[in-house]
Formats: C-alpha cells, structure tokens, sequence
C-alpha cells in the first residue's frame, strides 16, 4: 500500500512536514509513505495544463496516481489553507487533464504555532476536496494547537498525545483504503 503525504507548506523546518514524517515512522510494514515536495509546481494554468503540463506536474500527477492515499497536512494563513496547497490541489483536480482526487480516500491534519489550530483550514480543505469528489476522511479530525511547543525545531515531535492522534488518523486512513 502507498501513501502520499502532501504538506501545504514550503518553510524549511515546517511543523507540517515533521508531522508527515512522523506519521510514515508509525506506518505498519506493509505501508509506505513518500512525501512530495511542492516547490517546483507553477502556478496552475488551464491553457498550459491542455497544451504542455510541466515535467513537475506530471510527477506529481503521476504520485498521487500512483498512491492509493492522501495524507494532507497543512498550516492555517489568513484563516484557510495555503496558496501553494490550493495550487496544488487544483494541479491533481483539474478537469482539464483529469480529477485524480475523485474518490480518492484522503486524511487531513494539521499544526499552526495559533491555539485554534488549523480548525478554520481543514474546514476550507475538507470544502475544496468534497467538491473534487474526494474521499475524505471525517473523524479523527486532527487539530494540532501550539505547535511550537510539541514539535522542536529540528522536526521532533515530543508529545505521546499528539503522535497517538496523528497514528489513529493514519490507521484510519488505511483501514479506508482496504
């Protein structure tokens, strides 16, 4: 079984990306998890997408083609999910080239240094993804508040309680796709 782990942010040390990271350590066996890196997308373009995808769209393209689930996590700015996570998501949804997210199971979660969360993000992401007809996991939603003070800046996550919910979205994500 393979997952893809997407983060929507681009920051080195990003809380986001140490939780993807996190979540492919606790992966049974039989799972594995890549995490692709978004910086090399352009911005999306309906012209470009029907006459000439870039080689980094299609990889990414060709990634979640590949997978058999999404692991989404991604910050909270200006109360919704980041421009490059959009971006992205329009990339592998456009019904230009095809909607590979069409149900596709989907788990989301996310961190933000706020004591919200990414509450008002997931909300927007889980609203971009049902229009995409995606397969979306409902609970756990999985909120991580603070996140300054349960990841370090090397990428650690110290917290049992944070590692046990990212685990059970994860395990729920597989159950999901079997």
């Amino acid at each position: 079984m393979k997952i893809l782990g997407i983060s929507g942010s681009l920051r080195a040390g990003s809380y986001n990306k140490a939780i993807l990271l996190k979540a492919s350590e606790l992966l049974p066996v039989n799972v594995e998890m890549s995490v692709h890196d978004l910086h090399q997308l352009p911005l999306y373009d309906d012209i470009l997408a029907a006459e000439n995808p870039p080689a980094s769209v299609l990889a990414f393209r060709e990634a979640i083609a590949q997978s058999d689930g999404l692991l989404i996590a991604s910050p909270e700015y200006n109360y919704t999910i980041t421009g490059v996570l959009k971006n992205a998501l329009d990339w592998a949804a456009t019904n230009t080239i095809s909607n590979l997210l069409s149900n596709k199971p989907i788990a989301i979660i996310g961190a933000s240094r706020t004591i919200f969360g990414t509450v008002r993000a997931q909300i927007h992401l889980r609203q971009v993804l049902h229009a995409v007809n995606a397969n979306v996991i409902r609970k756990p939603e999985v909120f991580i508040s603070r996140a300054q003070d349960l990841i370090t800046n090397d990428g650690v996550i110290n917290d049992e309680k944070t590692i046990s919910r990212i685990k059970e979205l994860v395990h729920v994500l597989i159950r999901e796709i079997t």
